[in-house]
C-alpha cells in the first residue's frame, strides 16, 4: 500500500506563489508517473501537471507557463511551484501517483487527501 502526504497549500494573494509537495511511502517497489490534480467547488477533477520517471512533464493549459512540477525519485516526492496565481487557481489540489508494491504486482493509481489552496484578489 502506499500513502501520499501533500503539503504547501494555503492562502495568497493574487500573482503570489506556493509550492506544493507530495511525498510517497509505505511499501513502494516502483513509482511511475506522477501528478497533481485540482478540484474547484461544484466542478470536475482536473490535470493540472504530471511528470514521469523519466522526468518528462505535461501541463493543463491553464496552468502553462506559470506552474513547474519536479520530482526527487530518491525521497519518492514530487513538488509543484505555481506563479503568478490567479483566483481562478482556488482549489483542492490532489496528488496523484501510479506505483506498484512488489514485483508481481499490478500498477495501481493512489491519491493523496487534498491540499487547499486558496487565491484572494
Amino acid at each position: 500500500q502506499v500513502q501520499l502526504v501533500e503539503s504547501g497549500g494555503g492562502l495568497v494573494q493574487a500573482g503570489g506563489s506556493l509550492r506544493l509537495s507530495c511525498a510517497a511511502s509505505g511499501t513502494i517497489f516502483r513509482l511511475n508517473a506522477m501528478g497533481w490534480y485540482r478540484q474547484a467547488p461544484g466542478k470536475q477533477r482536473e490535470l493540472v501537471a504530471v511528470i514521469t520517471s523519466g522526468g518528462s512533464t505535461n501541463y493543463a493549459d491553464s496552468v502553462k507557463g506559470r506552474s513547474t512540477i519536479s520530482r526527487d525519485n530518491a525521497k519518492n516526492t514530487v513538488y509543484l511551484q505555481m506563479n503568478s496565481l490567479k483566483s481562478e487557481d482556488t482549489a483542492v489540489y490532489y496528488c496523484n501517483c501510479n506505483a506498484k508494491g512488489a514485483i508481481l504486482a499490478p500498477w495501481r493509481d493512489y491519491w493523496g487527501q487534498g491540499t487547499q489552496v486558496t487565491v484572494s484578489s
